[in-house]
């Protein structure tokens, strides 16, 4: 596999005849925010005809309007004065921090305790699932714009990662309520597969059976199927998962498909079927986002395309709170549109995804639909995960308007309480 960071990248987009004006934007906006593709992005995913306006160019290589326009200028002017090593990495501090690197309360609420410390690398939000982070998976093949665990990989500081598995197996025996394990990153299939079995074996011990699923959240299958297939230890890896499966876990690869062509090639194909055979279930998910799948067909297509090659399609997410919001983001009424109009385009087989969906601080939220309700267009909303379990299932209502992109933005109506926020009475015409 051959990597594209940093000049390398520059360097592959220049060989690929993109002009001098944009590779100053990309150097500028690398600055702040993570980039890397793969020669399988680049060869295989990529329609080099088609850039700029290209879906996977899009998600995967730097614009100037991932940056707000200030950011952006200010660390223009010290690369083009060049300014020292020093200066350039104290300015891309500075804007990553107003970037809010960390949302919905991942360092802050998230962080379990064992013994009266914190245990760092894990995250508990909800009630059933425990989050780990290898810190040996704290990569990915390839970088998605768009991607909310983008602090991950610039710099160790605020990095969420655990050394030591011994820390994991000994909270979760602690936590019988936890049923649901869910390996993540980064990227644990970045991983050799002798690695990832010194975190994985240990949940096949008797007296962790109430770790019921294993889940594996990777990119991989879309940005470097040959993991599964050709990588020197693809078939130990495949063994792996049949191990899980023989000891009676149920194991999910929770796999990231942002685009249709994504699924198109033989590489791909041939690692679906080889994950599927053994046992193991793929469930997709993605966030819909601006220039890379912000329509109707796309979406449709992904669902369809998924179902034939035996994926379960599982969410679609609002783009969150983070990062390069500003590019990728979509306004919850016309992402809601969007929704609606490519469940109307598939079967009920396609129609398990669920969306649109924001993960907030407080749980995850569905926008259900917009109806009209005495006279007034709402949004009607639902608490389909929660912090507080009892939040779990509560509806509510919010103002319907056009320019909300976020939980944040959203105000009660009709009297409703939105869950985390105070209420605010409204009189019922």
């Amino acid at each position: 596999m051959k990597l594209f960071t940093g000049d390398r990248l520059a360097g592959l987009a220049r060989h690929r005849g993109l002009p001098e004006d944009y590779l100053r934007d990309l150097r500028v906006v690398s600055a702040v925010l993570p980039f890397r593709v793969n020669n399988y992005v680049a060869d295989e995913l990529i329609d080099w005809s088609a850039v700029p306006d290209d879906p996977i160019f899009r998600l995967t290589f730097p614009h100037r309007d991932m940056l707000p326009p200030g950011v952006f200028t200010a660390v223009a002017e010290l690369l083009d004065a060049g300014a020292s090593r020093e200066v350039l990495a104290k300015a891309a501090a500075a804007a990553r921090h107003a970037l809010n690197p960390h949302p919905g309360g991942q360092l802050e609420e998230n962080v379990p305790m064992l013994d009266g410390h914190p245990v760092l690398g894990l995250q508990h939000k909800y009630r059933e699932t425990v989050l780990v982070f290898p810190s040996q998976g704290q990569t990915c093949h390839a970088y998605c714009g768009y991607c909310f665990r983008w602090a991950q990989f610039v710099g160790s500081e605020t990095r969420q990662a655990l050394s030591d598995p011994h820390r994991m197996t000994g909270y979760l025996r602690e936590h019988p309520e936890a049923t649901d394990l869910l390996f993540t990153g980064g990227d644990p299939m970045i991983m050799r597969t002798n690695v990832l079995r010194r975190w994985v074996e240990p949940f096949l011990a008797a007296d962790l059976e109430h770790v019921a699923t294993l889940r594996f959240g990777t990119k991989s299958l879309s940005y470097w199927p040959a993991r599964f297939t050709e990588d020197p230890d693809a078939d130990d890896l495949l063994r792996l998962l049949e191990q899980c499966v023989a000891a009676g876990r149920h194991v999910a690869v929770m796999a990231h498909f942002s685009h249709p062509r994504e699924l198109q090639t033989t590489a791909v194909q041939q690692a679906i079927a080889r994950v599927r055979d053994t046992g193991a279930v793929i469930r997709a998910q993605a966030p819909l986002v601006a220039h890379v799948n912000d329509d109707a067909e796309t979406w449709a297509q992904l669902w369809q395309r998924s179902v034939a090659a035996g994926i379960i399609p599982y969410y679609m997410f609002v783009e969150r709170d983070t990062g390069a919001r500003s590019y990728f983001e979509v306004p919850l009424a016309r992402a809601l549109r969007i929704y609606v109009d490519a469940v109307s385009r598939v079967s009920g087989l396609a129609r398990t995804a669920r969306g649109p969906v924001m993960s907030t601080h407080i749980g995850k939220i569905v926008l259900d639909g917009a109806p009209i309700v005495h006279g007034e267009q709402v949004f009607a909303l639902r608490m389909l995960q929660a912090r507080n379990p009892e939040l779990v299932g509560r509806q509510f209502f919010a103002r319907y308007d056009q320019g909300a992109h976020w939980f944040d933005d959203l105000e009660p109506a009709l009297g409703s309480e939105i869950p985390g926020r105070t209420v605010v009475p409204v009189a019922v015409a």
